[in-house]
């Protein structure tokens, strides 16, 4: 069990995937649940790998192609979920809920070219959802507390400060009724 705290309120429902939308940018959208294929782990691999530097936190994605695939394989795996957010055979982002104890650790990563255009909140929306389907109770994340774009946007999406000792903040949300 972790120390951390988490709200006695469930969060409101999400959609799972598949969905489709139109971002900022009149782009169609589809976020799709991870699917295993050799097609899909290329185009993740495609989309890490030109992921720009700058944009990487706490040290991922990797920066190296055989980081990169390594990285892959542990979040890619059956215990962890994985959506992502196509634009035609194109990566625009994607997130993972990996098991952390009684919990997932969140983590998100949408490629430059697509950033601000309203993809970010779609993909954890819709990882959210789909990790209540799958019976997921609670989701933890850090994020660099400099960070106001993404802290805003976790916010936006329920997630409430647990903890803020740190130059990163954690934040938590609850997305069933505790379990007994």
């Amino acid at each position: 069990m972790s120390t951390r705290t988490y709200s006695d309120v469930v969060a409101d429902p999400y959609d799972p995937p598949p969905l489709s939308f139109s971002d900022k940018d009149d782009r169609t959208i589809e976020v799709r649940t991870y699917d295993g294929t050799d097609e899909e782990l290329e185009a993740l691999v495609e989309m890490y790998d030109s992921f720009d530097p700058s944009d990487r936190a706490q040290g991922i994605p990797p920066g190296r192609e055989d980081r990169i695939r390594d990285w892959l394989d542990n979040i890619l795996d059956g215990d962890c979920l994985n959506v992502i957010a196509w634009d035609g055979d194109e990566v625009a982002g994607h997130a993972t809920l990996v098991p952390d104890g009684d919990a997932y650790e969140l983590a998100i990563f949408v490629h430059q070219t697509y950033q601000r255009a309203g993809i970010g909140t779609r993909l954890i929306k819709a990882l959210l959802g789909h990790g209540r389907v799958s019976g997921v109770e609670k989701v933890w994340l850090t994020v660099e507390r400099w960070n106001r774009a993404a802290v805003g946007l976790y916010q936006n999406v329920g997630f409430e400060t647990s903890d803020a000792e740190s130059f990163e903040l954690e934040m938590t949300i609850r997305l069933t009724e505790p379990s007994e």
